[in-house]
């Protein structure tokens, strides 16, 4: 990137901690003078039916999903105010359109980025601040080396038999979404396996 001309500024920063979140988006304006694009790509997937009652992980997944994303996309939002405009885009899932056994609190979160997503939206069109929802189908990700009920762990693994996506397939539809038009607005893509029933 840097031989092209571009600038990489890493930072380490858990997106659960509201004060690290705003820091990051501070960090990117001093380095880069604001923020264009935010991806909200960070998220977990502890899959396990209600009854279990596995509240603890009930609260990292609505922690990491749902208030993180709250978190950075509420820093970000000065920062593109300041800047006239910017990209926010929410990597959802196609869990948050349908549901099903084991997946409940994983789909009530992705179900919560959808609506956040809409609403800001709404919320953003004077600012000229455009939203995208990215809904993937299963991918090759590590995801599911966190599920920790045998049960949803075993129904995870039979998706990977499939011909899943890779992350690249991801990284080309947000591309897509983000270099259009000023006047497009890409506000959701459903990307899934190809032999992907659900």
């Amino acid at each position: 990137m840097e031989a092209n001309g571009g600038k990489l500024v890493t930072v380490r920063a858990d997106v659960t901690d509201e004060g690290q979140a705003h820091d990051l988006a501070r960090r990117a304006e001093e380095e880069f003078g604001g923020v264009d694009i935010l991806v909200n790509n960070a998220g977990v997937m502890l899959l396990s039916k209600v009854e279990k009652g596995l509240s603890d992980q009930w609260r990292r997944m609505f922690d990491v999903n749902v208030l993180g994303l709250l978190y950075a996309t509420d820093a970000a939002i000065g920062a593109m105010r300041r800047r006239g405009g910017g990209h926010l885009v929410n990597v959802s899932s196609v869990a948050g359109r349908k549901t099903r056994p084991g997946s409940g609190v994983y789909s009530g979160t992705k179900f919560a980025v959808n609506a956040i997503s809409e609403a800001l939206r709404q919320e953003l069109l004077e600012d000229k601040i455009r939203v995208t929802m990215v809904e993937p189908g299963a991918v090759e990700t590590e995801l599911t080396n966190h599920i920790t009920d045998e049960e949803a762990q075993q129904g995870a693994q039979a998706l990977k038999q499939l011909d899943i996506l890779q992350s690249e397939d991801i990284a080309a539809a947000i591309a897509y979404a983000v270099t259009q038009p000023e006047r497009v607005s890409v506000n959701e893509i459903l990307i899934r396996p190809t032999e992907q029933a659900y």
